[in-house]
């Protein structure tokens, strides 16, 4: 059973495309210790207008929610997910996440 786990932001108008960029990095090295089978960062693309202010987000794969778990609890995801928070329009409230099961 895969998790996917996906994350929308809003990132503020004042963080630079670098700084987005280095936080994609940030989260992409968490795959050299953690079960994390396929990784996707990017802006929003979608022609349909729907993404209520979402402008990026990510989605992460897991073998299993064992594996999503100690993603959760890994202290370097947990730093990478403080700085993405300070760099979201209005914090945490400019972050959604979703697991699906696939």
């Amino acid at each position: 059973m895969t998790i996917r786990h996906i994350v929308l932001v809003k990132f503020r108008t004042d963080v630079p495309a670098t700084e987005r960029q280095g936080i994609y990095d940030q989260l992409a090295a968490l795959q050299d210790h953690l079960a994390i089978s396929a990784m996707s960062f990017g802006a929003n693309v979608s022609p349909e207008g729907l993404h209520q202010g979402f402008t990026d987000g990510f989605t992460m794969d897991f073998p299993d929610a064992t594996a999503r778990d100690a993603y959760l609890a890994d202290p370097a995801h947990q730093a990478a997910g403080a700085r993405l928070v300070e760099a979201l329009d209005g914090g945490v409230a400019g972050l959604l996440v979703f697991d699906i099961v696939v």
